[in-house]
């Protein structure tokens, strides 16, 4: 009997405001046998969120009863106020449909997962310089001002972290990023087929190679530096 494949993990992190929701979003509908792990959360839903949806919604005291009962594969605290984890169950449930599994998590959170899963595939979602991060969080609306600083200062600490991710991804044109994160998945799932790639395949793998780590060093440079060295706030 031939063992099932062990499920692939994806890792897609970024700065909120990115617009990795979108991306992730789009992925799930490209590639079948992809399940996504919804978020445990400890904060209070936002506009339209639904639970079950965007976050399963829980008390801390619950939280921290699943903390206890290690029923989590990875947990953070986020701006030293809300609690986030992603349930052991969903690996198991991935493990037992033979799909791969998406996380949507932040950088404490893929840190955890790459020291207990360190095969997982990581990627780092990117905006095209500060700026444009701060438009972004800005037309959306959510968040007063104050917030929308604190989210930037945070995305700046976030962002040191992209050497410890495998894939790096630049979104700067929404459809071309969605073809590349879906080029990055697929592209790892070729690994394990076992056999010669079509010219197809070789071409997405070949795409996906160009948002690897070491293939982005000369783009990444100038916006580290806007996080870095930000112009001064608006008086």
């Amino acid at each position: 009997m031939i063992p099932a494949r062990k499920p692939i993990i994806y890792i897609i992190s970024a700065p909120s405001g990115s617009g990795k929701s979108t991306l992730v979003n789009e992925l799930l509908k490209l590639v079948p046998n992809l399940d996504f792990s919804i978020s445990y959360t400890t904060r209070a839903p936002r506009g339209s969120e639904q639970n079950g949806k965007e976050y399963y919604f829980v008390t801390r005291a619950e939280f921290e009863r699943m903390i206890r009962a290690d029923a989590f594969l990875e947990h953070a605290n986020v701006f030293d106020k809300d609690l986030y984890g992603t349930a052991r169950r969903f690996l198991k449930e991935a493990e037992q449909k033979v799909h791969d599994l998406l996380l949507d998590i932040d950088v404490q959170g893929a840190a955890q997962i790459k020291h207990k899963q360190p095969e997982a595939v990581s990627i780092f979602v990117l905006p095209p310089d500060r700026k444009t991060l701060e438009w972004r969080l800005r037309k959306r609306g959510e968040d007063a001002p104050d917030v929308i600083q604190r989210r930037l200062d945070k995305a700046g600490r976030e962002i040191e972290n992209y050497d410890k991710y495998n894939y790096i991804l630049i979104n700067d044109v929404l459809e071309k990023s969605i073809e590349s994160l879906q080029d990055i998945v697929l592209a790892e799932r070729f690994g394990g087929l076992g056999r010669p790639l079509t010219e197809s395949e070789k071409q997405i793998v070949e795409r996906a190679e160009r948002c690897r780590l070491a293939n982005l060093k000369d783009r990444l440079g100038p916006i580290l530096e806007s996080f870095r060295n930000p112009p001064p706030a608006a008086q």
